[in-house]
C-alpha cells in the first residue's frame, strides 16, 4: 500500500508503544515492500533508529496451499481450534515450520503435533524422579546454533526429539549420562515454550488394572496380561510397560 499517511501512523504508533530502537519489527512477507520500506524511510527521516531487526514471516495456508485471509473467507479461528486441540499443538506446528516458509495448518499435521506432545509429556512424567543434573552442554550449544541461524526452529525441535530419544535409551541402559540429557531436553522444551507433563489423572480403577497387569506378567501369565492391556487400550489409555512397571496416560 502506498498511502503515506498510513505509514506515518504506523511509525508514530510503533515508537509511542515500543519506544525508540525496539528490537523486532515483524510482519507478513507481503508487507516487506512498500509498507515496511516506507515505515523505515519515514522513521529514519525523523532521525529515529526505529527497529533493530526486521522479520517477515511466511503465510499461513489452508490445505489447498492458498494463503488464509479474511477476503478469501478461508480463515480458521484460532479460538475455535484450541477448544478442540491442545494449544501447544499449534505452537508445535509453528515450531516445526521455518518462520519465513508457508505454514500449512491441516488436521493431519495438528494430529501429528498432538501425538508428538504426548510423547514429550510421557518423557516428562517418566523423568520426574530423575535426580537433578547439569544439562548436556553439547546439546545446548547445538540448540543455540540452530536458533542463532535465522531462528531455525525446525532444526531445534528435531534436536529436542533426538535428545529425548537418547535420554530414554540412556535411562533404559542405566547410563550415567541420562541425567544430563534429561536436563538438556527439558531446558530446550522450556525455552521453546512447551510446558510438559500435562498428564491426566489416572482413576483408581485403571491403576488397579495396571497393577493386575504387572502381577500377571510377574507370574508369566501373559494371556491375562495381554487381556488387561487390551481392555485398558480400549478405554483410551496408552499403556507403557517398562522394568519399573506399567504407566498409563491418555
Amino acid at each position: 500500500d502506498g498511502r503515506p499517511g498510513w505509514h506515518s501512523e504506523c511509525v508514530v504508533m510503533s515508537l509511542d508503544l515500543l519506544g525508540e530502537g525496539f528490537d523486532l519489527h515483524c510482519g507478513g512477507q507481503d508487507l516487506r515492500f512498500p509498507h515496511h520500506e516506507n515505515e523505515r524511510a519515514q522513521a529514519v527521516a525523523l532521525g529515529k533508529r526505529f527497529a533493530n531487526h526486521w522479520m517477515h514471516h511466511g503465510f499461513v495456508v489452508d490445505t489447498e496451499g492458498e494463503k488464509m485471509s479474511k477476503s478469501l473467507g478461508n480463515v480458521s479461528n484460532l479460538i475455535d481450534l484450541i477448544e478442540v486441540y491442545d494449544p501447544r499443538a499449534y505452537r508445535m506446528v509453528l515450531l516445526q515450520s521455518h518462520y519465513r516458509s508457508p505454514v500449512k495448518i491441516t488436521v493431519e499435521n495438528i494430529d501429528a503435533a498432538v501425538k508428538a506432545l504426548a510423547g514429550l509429556d510421557a518423557f516428562a512424567a517418566r523423568t520426574s524422579a530423575v535426580p537433578a543434573a547439569a544439562a548436556d552442554t553439547i546439546v545446548l550449544d547445538q540448540f543455540r546454533a540452530a536458533m542463532d541461524d535465522d531462528l531455525d526452529t525446525p532444526r531445534a525441535t528435531a534436536l529436542l526429539f533426538d535428545t529425548v530419544r537418547r535420554a530414554n535409551a540412556a535411562l533404559d541402559a542405566g547410563d550415567t549420562a541420562a541425567g544430563s540429557l534429561v536436563a538438556a531436553a527439558l531446558e530446550v522444551a522450556d525455552t521453546l515454550g512447551l510446558v510438559l507433563g500435562a498428564v491426566a489423572e489416572v482413576p483408581a480403577e485403571a491403576l488397579a488394572r495396571a497393577a493386575a497387569l504387572d502381577a500377571a506378567r510377574a507370574e508369566k501369565d501373559f494371556a491375562t496380561a495381554d487381556a488387561l492391556r487390551a481392555a485398558l487400550q480400549a478405554d483410551g489409555w496408552t499403556v507403557e510397560t517398562t522394568k519399573d512397571g506399567t504407566a498409563l496416560r491418555r
